[in-house]
């Protein structure tokens, strides 16, 4: 069983002999699951899902359905996380799939597409609520998103014991807030009977029901961030049997929160009202309790946004981390602090690539979208290869999980489910979505010069 990164190369000259320990228990792998995943979508999404979905019962079961196949994602990444756990995450699991030039290219990608467009994302949607309750001018959002940025780079800097209690406040108040979306429905609809507007749920024409597709592409981006416990898998104590109850636990409790949300907005603005609305939740929240409940939905909403923005933070330094182990050049990135119990330098270069983004989306006019677009084909195109990956490692080492770790049922058709699951949001986000997501791709092609300097800097070695 693999327990560190990469190569494994431990020469005292190059990096230091400190390691990630075990610190995490399953209740705070399920805090940071839950924080990361429970963030903006949920109140960002569900207009449009039901734009796309046709009616009522389609717009409920599309969250059901998003969260199975939800579940069959993470069943793949428990077999592999707790098989080969590593602070590297998908950057471990795919150096030992296919070697160590395709992880390298996924730890550019990673650094400076996916972790870091992530975290500008979020901070961008904090940002928005954030100047609304404090305005700071035109440029407010921008603002508010690079302080953020900055300000939770550094508490987890501090060590991850700073990093975990932050955690923990801030997903109680993402799970308070859903929770006040979810009591302001009931309210609604104890108190009128339900929405006069509703639809019913009977089938509307087919082409409704040829929409569903779209509909699933942003239940499934709503559910996204729960692959981020591979990150946990070195620091999770007993990750063989625990990595399992982490993603199941979680996933199962999302779904529940995501259709009980979901129950909420029909019950209060029904389907119509639904799908026309800007701001839903806050419309939710106004319904039940008038322009104060819609203020303090605003305010939870940036509790939201923080819960997810520092969860993304803090697993998201762990591949630089595994990068600087691997490349000699970048060794000053694969040092664990031991004072602060994490990868100190790896957060410093996160926030500055993350602090970059959140300017360069301050020079469009929806950074939300241009960093959706950004991150997207690049996330599930090394997404699709990490699934693939559980076929490799099975093949190659067919007995890899008899000695205690975890296997995922109903092999091959498991994976191969999460495999066209993968290639399917590939398509999506490749065909439907904007000019941003072609940056996303020339960035990752910038990264490929990367690969003939480590190949480089290995004929030296030798």
């Amino acid at each position: 069983m693999a327990t560190e990164t990469g190569t494994g190369r431990q020469s005292s000259g190059q990096v230091s002999t400190t390691a990630p320990g075990e610190t995490l228990s399953v209740y705070d792998g399920i805090v940071m699951v839950v924080g990361i995943v429970i963030g903006i979508g949920i109140f960002a999404t569900a207009p449009l899902v039901a734009q796309f979905a046709g009616n009522e019962f389609n717009f409920l079961m599309v969250w059901l359905l998003g969260g199975l196949l939800t579940l069959i994602g993470a069943l793949c990444y428990a077999e592999i996380a707790t098989v080969y756990p590593s602070a590297g995450g998908e950057y471990h699991f795919l150096s030992r799939a296919y070697g160590r030039p395709l992880a390298l290219l996924f730890a550019w990608a990673r650094g400076t597409v996916i972790q870091t467009g992530a975290i500008a994302l979020v901070a961008f949607v904090y940002g928005d609520y954030a100047n609304a309750v404090i305005p700071l001018g035109a440029s407010g959002s921008a603002i508010h998103a690079a302080i953020a940025v900055a300000v939770f780079t550094g508490i987890n800097m501090l060590g991850t014991l700073q990093g975990k209690i932050t955690q923990h406040i801030f997903t109680a108040l993402d799970v308070g807030a859903i929770v006040l979306l979810i009591v302001a429905g009931l309210v609604v609809s104890l108190s009128t009977g339900g929405p006069t507007t509703a639809s019913t749920p009977a089938a509307t024409d087919g082409s409704g029901y040829g929409m569903i597709g779209a509909a699933m592409v942003l239940v499934l981006l709503t559910f996204g961030g729960w692959n981020e416990a591979a990150y946990l898998s070195a620091e999770l104590k007993d990750a063989r049997r625990n990595m399992v109850k982490v993603l199941t636990i979680s996933i199962v409790f999302i779904t529940a929160i995501y259709f009980l949300a979901g129950w909420s907005y029909l019950a209060a603005l029904g389907f119509e009202g639904l799908k026309s609305a800007n701001a839903a939740a806050a419309d939710v929240s106004r319904v039940a309790f008038g322009d104060t409940g819609a203020k303090i939905l605003a305010v939870m909403v940036c509790g939201a946004a923080i819960s997810t923005l520092n969860a993304t933070i803090f697993t998201g330094a762990r591949v630089f981390y595994a990068l600087g182990r691997d490349l000699p050049n970048l060794s000053f990135f694969g040092v664990w602090s031991e004072r602060g119990e994490n990868p100190a330098n790896a957060f410093l270069l996160q926030g500055g690539i993350a602090l970059a983004l959140v300017g360069l989306g301050a020079l469009t006019r929806d950074g939300v979208k241009a960093m959706v677009e950004y991150t997207s084909p690049v996330f599930w195109f090394f997404m699709l290869l990490v699934a693939i990956s559980l076929f490799v490692f099975r093949r190659r080492d067919p007995d890899s999980g008899h000695a205690g770790g975890f296997r995922v049922p109903l092999y091959p058709v498991t994976p191969a489910i999460f495999v066209a699951i993968c290639a399917w949001m590939l398509y999506s986000s490749l065909a439907f979505f904007g000019w941003a997501s072609l940056v996303g791709v020339a960035v990752l092609a910038a990264g490929l010069p990367l690969l003939l300097l480590d190949r480089r800097a290995a004929d030296v070695r030798t």
